[in-house]
C-alpha cells in the first residue's frame, strides 16, 4: 500500500514498481518550485494527471493551463496529448501520473526533434534525433536474398 498524500518522495515514486504492477504505469512526482517533471512530450498512450497537492501548469498544444490540487486531465495518445507539466507556484506541488503500461513504447519530445524508443529490454532503448532517421533496412544489403 503506498498513500499519496504521504509517501516519502526525492522527486518520482514508481507506484508501480512498488505495489507489483505490470499493468499500470504509475508515478508520484513531487515538484519544487521552479521545476518541471518531464520535457514537453506526446506518447501513443493515452495518460491521466491528477493534482495531489498545490498547483502546476501544464503546457498543452493549446497553451497553458494551471491545474489546482484536485483537478484531473486527461492526455490523449499522439500529439493531441503533448504535455509538460511545471511548478511556477512559491510552495511545492504533488501529481500523479499514469497510463496504461506498455512496451514497446514511444515518446516524442517535439521541442527538440527526438523520440524515445522503451522496449522493455534496457540494451534496446534509447533517445534518437528525428533528422538522423534512415530509410527501412538501411544497411541491410541483401535482405531479400536467401544466402
Amino acid at each position: 500500500m503506498i498513500n499519496i498524500f504521504s509517501a516519502e518522495n526525492e522527486g518520482r515514486i514508481d507506484i508501480s514498481r512498488a505495489l507489483g504492477s505490470t499493468e499500470t504505469a504509475m508515478y508520484i512526482y513531487d515538484l519544487l518550485p521552479g521545476e518541471g517533471s518531464s520535457p514537453y512530450h506526446y506518447e501513443y498512450e493515452e495518460e491521466w494527471l491528477l493534482v495531489v497537492d498545490g498547483a502546476v501548469v501544464v503546457r498543452v498544444p493549446e497553451g497553458e493551463r494551471t491545474l489546482d490540487r484536485g483537478a484531473l486531465v486527461r492526455f490523449p495518445p499522439g500529439p493531441d496529448g503533448a504535455h509538460k507539466v511545471m511548478n511556477r507556484s512559491d510552495s511545492p506541488a504533488r501529481t500523479l501520473l499514469f497510463s496504461r503500461n506498455r512496451a514497446p513504447a514511444v515518446s516524442v519530445y517535439p521541442d527538440s526533434s527526438t523520440m524515445g524508443v522503451w522496449s522493455g529490454n534496457e540494451q534496446d532503448e534509447g533517445v534518437f534525433r528525428r533528422d538522423t532517421a534512415v530509410p527501412w533496412a538501411y544497411g541491410e544489403e541483401g535482405w531479400d536474398k536467401a544466402d
